[in-house]
């Protein structure tokens, strides 16, 4: 397989740059093999069933941008990409010139940050003093809105860029499949005796890479942190003990559950992810995907094209934009039903 295979014509103009007015106020495209229906958001009701399982990705994103300078005076722009505990993180530096490890940093003019190892494209810092790295991000950093969205982040982004169950600080991308829930749609769902269950999967700046290879065994993916608790794993038996389906919200979800059936059994514990989804794939765990639009040449829309069938998934792509859906983060979604 070849990345141009996994490319498509988008207009820059559907690129959705604000979230819509209200959660939830959004298209649904519903992709069951090569069949297509438009539907609304809050549809999707319609298509869920007593004894099926929702599972969730309740990552927090945080404000992970933070502006600076060095030592030397050069100005520094920094993105977390991992805490590693409370002081220290995994980090991109963009500066002119990069730093030397042992140099400080001074970023958002009060905080005083050690440079460490560099790892790989990142480097390992230490924030001093005692309060913890998360505090310090909330009071001190910026929201690191995708690179297609062109405003910087505002009050309405720090809401809307974040699901209603987010709980578990650490991601520097939403899992943007779940800004569509509302506390409504959430109880509804639970009233229909629909299992809601969650994951964690913090998500990495890597989720918006392209593959920069032509042949798709050459590509390494990043490495993402996740946790499945035993109740969830509880649910999924449950729900397929009485015909019900997993319905995966966002790929992050659908990472994390494939991730953690690898050896066989789904099982429940924390661990590092690399997988990498591309047709031909065997899914062992999840049989509908609700997801947003993905862009050209990535991982994830190669993710959705195996899921669903790349043929279908292309064309349902080109059919979107035919049809004006607004694609990205805080565009429109799409339910995709597993091809056998």
């Amino acid at each position: 397989m070849q990345t141009d295979d996994f490319n498509f014509t988008l207009p820059e103009h559907l690129i959705a740059q604000f979230p819509s007015a209200e959660r939830g106020d959004s298209r649904l495209l519903h992709l069951r093999g090569a069949q297509i229906w438009d539907r609304r958001f809050s549809d999707l009701l319609g298509t869920l069933r007593k004894n099926d399982v929702l599972v969730l990705n309740d990552t927090r994103v945080l404000k992970a941008r933070l502006f600076g300078v060095k030592a030397s005076g050069g100005r520094v722009e920094v993105l977390i990409e991992r805490l590693l505990d409370a002081h220290q993180v995994l980090a991109q530096i963009r500066a002119s010139h990069a730093p030397k490890p042992g140099s400080e940093l001074i970023l958002a003019e009060c905080l005083i940050v050690k440079i460490g190892e560099r790892v790989g494209e990142f480097f390992r810092l230490h924030f001093e003093g005692t309060v913890n790295v998360v505090e310090l991000l909330e009071q001190y950093g910026q929201l690191p809105l995708p690179p297609y969205i062109t405003h910087t982040a505002d009050v309405v982004d720090e809401a809307r860029y974040q699901t209603i169950f987010a709980r578990q600080p650490g991601a520097v991308a939403a899992p943007t499949a779940g800004l569509h829930f509302n506390d409504a749609m959430l109880t509804a769902i639970n009233d229909m005796g629909v299992q809601i269950a969650y994951v964690t999967l913090h998500v990495g700046a890597g989720t918006f890479q392209p593959v920069r290879v032509q042949n798709l065994h050459e590509h390494v993916m990043h490495s993402e942190q996740y946790a499945i608790p035993q109740a969830t794993i509880d649910a999924i038996h449950q729900a397929q003990e009485n015909g019900g389906r997993v319905i995966a919200v966002g790929t992050t979800s659908l990472r994390a559950l494939e991730s953690a059936a690898q050896h066989g059994e789904l099982v429940a514990g924390a661990g590092e992810t690399r997988i990498f989804i591309t047709p031909g794939y065997i899914f062992k765990v999840v049989d509908v995907l609700l997801t947003n639009f993905h862009l050209p040449k990535t991982t994830l829309l190669m993710l959705v094209c195996a899921f669903g069938g790349t043929e279908h998934l292309l064309e349902a792509y080109r059919y979107a934009v035919a049809k004006k859906y607004r694609f990205f983060s805080y565009g429109d979604a799409m339910l995709i039903e597993r091809q056998p």
